[in-house]
């Protein structure tokens, strides 16, 4: 009954009749308010549909719905750095909406930052340095590709024949969850080596280049902060590696794009990946703010290390769903279940 009743009270929240009305009464009761917004790549609207990984996936057409929706609203799409101007005031603020993009692949460059132009609104794009500098296996990526685009694949001694969407999002699933991990190199290799798949080449069709990063770097609406260099989840690193993850992100980016990184967004984000501890080691490493994915809001006097962050998940292809974060309400059912 427990469960039923939940999937009703998601499907009610869910639900574009319920949630837009409740939307616009709470904005008289929440006032001035931030909401900072994230996600990893993007996909046009009839590939999102087959992709066996797209919950990591915005719909393009729906990333523009969206940034059409909020103009129309009344709130303001800023940077990461006036978000943090704004929180840092004593007066109102207005409503205002951070979007930011972790790690960084091609599709940032040729399908989302075009998204973003076309409304004349900023975004912001924590980079993961290995990304670029080809270090940092994309076996998810590569993975994800092989699926969508081979009918039979060989993946850890198996011969799997691959019939349906359906079943290519599960194989996904499986093996993502079997390979996570420090072993994800080695299994990403071996699984390379034998569908004979080049992985310079796989990682040149996914990963954003440093020349990308160098136009982006001049355009006027697009803020680059880091990511750490190789994706490491910080709280598991002794402070020297996790200072070292941080500053050195900082350093190459600054070095390579001529540019004065400040903000950085810790990899996975939650509780259990950043803390107080780590908050510091983002300040000592000469950043201005860090970013978590704790679900919630801005308001003025936020702590500027521990920046709340909620994710749109590609499955939420509704207003409704959004509405949920603009108003908070999905931060405080994370914190009634313990999701933080």
């Amino acid at each position: 009954m427990t469960l039923l009743a939940l999937a009703a009270a998601k499907a009610m929240m869910a639900s574009s009749a319920f949630v837009l009305p409740l939307a616009k009464a709470a904005d008289r009761v929440l006032g001035p308010r931030g909401c900072c917004l994230t996600f990893h790549r993007t996909a046009p609207s009839e590939q999102w549909e087959r992709l066996p990984n797209r919950d990591f996936y915005v719909d393009a057409d729906f990333l523009d719905r969206f940034l059409g929706y909020v103009l129309e609203q009344g709130w303001d799409v800023v940077t990461m750095e006036e978000a943090l101007r704004r929180a840092a005031g004593e007066t109102p603020a207005g409503r205002y909406v951070n979007v930011s993009i972790d790690d960084c692949y091609r599709d940032t460059f040729e399908l989302l930052v075009p998204v973003f132009r076309r409304h004349n609104v900023p975004v912001t794009l924590f980079v993961t340095t290995g990304i670029p500098d080809g270090t940092l296996p994309l076996w998810a990526a590569g993975l994800e590709d092989a699926l969508l685009n081979r009918d039979s694949l060989w993946i850890d001694g198996e011969h799997i024949t691959l019939s349906s969407d359906e079943q290519r999002r599960a194989v996904f699933a499986e093996v993502a969850a079997r390979w996570d991990g420090p072993q994800a190199a080695g299994c990403y290799a071996a699984f390379c080596a034998a569908n004979g798949i080049d992985i310079k080449a796989m990682h040149g069709k996914h990963a954003i280049s440093w020349d990308m990063l160098e136009t982006l770097a001049r355009d006027p609406l697009v803020e680059i902060g880091a990511h750490t260099v190789s994706h490491a989840r910080i709280s598991s690193l002794s402070p020297e590696h996790a200072l070292k993850e941080m500053a050195d992100a900082r350093l190459r980016l600054n070095a390579r794009l001529g540019i004065d990184v400040k903000h950085f967004a810790f990899p996975y984000g939650r509780a259990a990946d950043c803390g107080p501890r780590d908050f510091a080691l983002a300040r000592e490493a000469g950043f201005a703010s860090a970013a978590t994915t704790r679900k919630g809001l801005v308001h003025a006097g936020q702590d500027s290390f521990s920046i709340p962050r909620n994710t749109m998940n590609g499955a939420h292809r509704s207003l409704a769903a959004m509405e949920l974060h603009l108003t908070g309400l999905s931060g405080a059912a994370a914190r009634v279940m313990g999701r933080v």
